[in-house]
C-alpha cells in the first residue's frame, strides 16, 4: 500500500520517539504497546474516577514493578487534551528507566464534552496540532487554556478512536491523523470501540496514505472470533491486544491462533490499564507487571516459545513503533 514521502529505514536506524528523546527501535527491550500511567481531568475525576490517575508516586511504584519484571517501554495512550500530562509521564519514566511514549491526536468526545474546541475545527488544523506535539514538544497545560507552553517532552505516536460505523467527527479525526502521519511519520494507535471498527479504520487511513504496517488497532482482543482476527491481521495492520489482565484465557487463545494461522508478526501485547482497581500501587490487581509475568507464562502453557513470545513483545512492537523517517521530525 501506498505511504508518504518518508521511508522507514534500516533496522539500526529505525527510532521511536520517547518522551525523554528518541531511541533507537532495537534497544527498546520488552514493550507494552497501550498503557495509560497519568489520566487527570475535571471531567474524568467527576465522570469516571475509576480511571482516574492522577498519582505519580503510584505511577513510578507500578512502572517499577514492571521494569524489575523486564519491560523496558510503555506507549501511554491519552492524547490530546483528555487527561494527558507530559510533564508527569517524563518524571515517571525519569524515576524508573522505563522509555515512555507520548500520543497526540484526539480521544472520544466522552472525554471532552459536546461544546469542547476538538469537535470545531478542521481537519488541516488539527493535523498541525497533532504534528507540532510530534516534532515541537506537548504544551504543559495539554491545550486545556488560553495559552501555549510546549514542553521538550515529544509525542510519538498519533491517537484516534472511533465507533464501529465512524461518525462525522469519527472521520475528521482519522483525516487528521492521516495529515500528521504524512507530515511526521509518526504511527497511528487506534481505540477501537469494544474491539470494533478495524476494518473501516484501516480502509479509511490507506485511502488517506497511512501504510498500513503504521496503524496498529487496539482492544480487538474484546471480539473472541479468530475469522475476524484473520481478516484484520490481512490488511497489514498490527493487532494490538490488550486484555490479558481482565480476559487472559480469551486473549491467550487469540495470540495462539494467530500464530496457528502464521499471523505472529501482526501482534504487539498492552494492558490497556486505565482502571485503579488493576494497579497493585493503588490497592488492585494483578498489576501492571502481570502481563510480563503470569500473563506470558499463560502463554508458554499454550505453547508459545521463547522466540515467539520475543516477536510478541520486543520485534513486533519495535517494527510497529519507528517513526517513518523525515527531515521534518529530527
Amino acid at each position: 500500500m501506498s505511504g508518504g514521502t518518508v521511508g522507514r529505514g534500516s533496522p539500526q536506524e529505525r527510532v521511536v520517539r520517547c518522551v525523554l528523546g528518541d531511541v533507537p527501535a532495537d534497544r527498546l527491550g520488552v514493550v507494552y504497546a497501550h498503557e495509560h500511567l497519568v489520566l487527570d481531568s475535571p471531567l474524568i475525576a467527576a465522570a469516571f474516577p475509576h480511571i482516574l490517575l492522577d498519582d505519580v508516586d503510584a505511577a513510578v511504584a507500578e512502572v517499577g514493578a514492571c521494569s524489575a519484571a523486564g519491560v523496558g517501554t510503555m506507549v501511554d495512550a491519552m492524547p490530546c487534551a483528555a487527561g494527558r500530562d507530559a510533564v508527569r509521564l517524563a518524571t515517571i519514566s525519569e524515576k524508573t528507566g522505563v522509555h515512555v511514549m507520548a500520543a497526540t491526536g484526539l480521544h472520544h468526545v466522552r472525554y471532552y464534552g459536546g461544546a469542547h474546541w476538538s469537535g470545531r475545527v478542521d481537519p488541516g488544523e488539527l493535523a498541525a496540532l497533532f504534528a507540532a506535539d510530534v516534532r515541537d514538544g506537548i504544551d504543559a497545560f495539554d491545550y486545556t487554556g488560553p495559552f501555549v507552553r510546549r514542553t521538550p517532552h515529544r509525542a510519538g505516536i498519533v491517537k484516534v478512536a472511533t465507533g464501529e460505523r465512524p461518525t462525522a467527527r469519527d472521520r475528521l479525526v482519522l483525516e487528521a491523523a492521516a495529515l500528521a502521519h504524512l507530515d511526521t511519520g509518526a504511527p497511528v494507535l487506534t481505540h477501537c470501540e469494544q474491539g470494533r471498527g478495524g476494518l473501516a479504520q484501516v480502509e479509511t487511513l490507506t485511502a488517506r496514505g497511512v501504510p498500513a504496517e503504521a496503524i496498529l488497532l487496539s482492544h480487538v482482543d474484546k471480539v473472541v472470533d479468530r475469522a475476524y482476527h484473520r481478516e484484520l491481521a490481512s490488511t497489514g495492520a498490527y493487532l494490538e491486544y490488550d486484555q490479558g489482565l481482565r480476559r487472559p484465557e480469551d486473549t491467550a487463545r487469540l495470540v495462539a491462533w494467530m500464530l496457528e494461522d502464521g499471523n505472529g508478526d501482526r501482534i504487539v501485547l498492552g494492558t490497556d490499564g486505565a482502571r485503579r482497581d488493576l494497579w497493585h500501587s493503588l490497592g488492585g490487581g494483578p498489576g501492571l507487571a502481570w502481563l510480563a509475568t503470569g500473563f506470558r507464562a499463560l502463554l508458554r502453557e499454550r505453547g508459545v516459545d521463547e522466540a515467539d513470545l520475543r516477536r510478541l513483545q520486543v520485534a513486533n512492537p519495535a517494527r510497529a513503533l519507528a517513526l517513518r523517517r523525515s527531515a521534518s521530525v529530527l
